[in-house]
Order: structure tokens, then C-alpha cells, then sequence
């Protein structure tokens, strides 16, 4: 891991297309702003080259908890599974269904003061967005 500490990307597998630029954002539960504390939920990872948009997440409702005995755990679990309709389109999108992938990712990761926050966006390059995407949803997301 670099000294900044996000993870580089998987080493591409051999005998595919040239690796192409990507971006991702890990997914942030912050269940009381004011304090600054937050557990990472999920990743979303946009690939222009490709139109690859997608997020994969997980709710760990015990640590949720831990850092505010009161926090929403279904209102959470109602925002990850938005997330993921948003990067998929189609109906389930709702106003986004008929934005572009790159629309998509940059309104998601656009920054917000909410329960559910953004990380930064960082860069990489794969040959697979989705196996990238798998990757870095089993790193950054306990």
C-alpha cells in the first residue's frame, strides 16, 4: 500500500484488452456528522473507456451501532441499495436512469453531508473494472 494509504490496483490478468483508466470512491456510513466518525459501506468504480458504473456494498449494522447506538441501520441499508440502483440505471435509477455512466458516478460521488458519504476519488488503471471493483470492496469494506 503506498505511503498515502490507497491500495493500488490489482495487477491486471494476462491475455486481455490494454488497461484502461478508472476511478473509485469507497462509501462512507457517518451516522453523526458532528463527530466526524464513519465506517466505510461500499465502493463505486466508473470506467469511462468502457462505461462501466457500478457499487458494491455491505452493511456492518453492528458497527454501525457501535459508533451511534441510535443510528438509522434501515435507512442505511435503504441508502446502499440506492447506490447500486443508481449505477445500474434503468427504472430502479429513478431521475438518474437516463444520465450517462459518468453522470451517475460524479453525482454519487459528489460531496455531501449526510449519512451516507463519499470518500475521495482516486485513479487506477484495469483490465477489469468489475474484478477491480470485487477487489476493492473486499479492502476497504470489512
Amino acid at each position: 500500500m503506498p505511503d498515502d494509504g490507497v491500495p493500488a490496483p490489482a495487477p491486471p490478468a494476462s491475455g486481455t484488452a490494454t488497461p484502461q483508466v478508472f476511478e473509485y470512491a469507497a462509501l462512507r456510513l457517518v451516522p453523526r456528522v458532528d463527530r466526524g466518525e464513519y465506517v466505510n459501506a461500499g465502493v463505486v468504480v466508473y470506467q469511462r473507456a468502457t462505461g462501466f458504473v457500478a457499487a458494491r456494498t455491505r452493511l456492518d449494522a453492528v458497527r454501525l451501532r457501535a459508533l451511534d447506538p441510535g443510528a438509522d441501520t434501515e435507512g442505511a441499508a435503504a441508502l446502499l441499495r440506492a447506490v447500486e440502483a443508481v449505477c445500474g440505471g434503468g427504472s430502479e435509477a429513478g431521475a438518474a436512469a437516463g444520465d450517462d455512466a459518468g453522470r451517475r458516478f460524479r453525482w454519487l460521488v459528489a460531496p455531501r453531508s449526510a449519512l451516507l458519504q463519499p470518500g475521495p476519488v482516486h485513479t487506477g488503471l484495469t483490465r477489469a473494472p468489475g474484478e477491480e471493483l470485487d477487489r476493492l470492496l473486499e479492502l476497504l469494506v470489512p
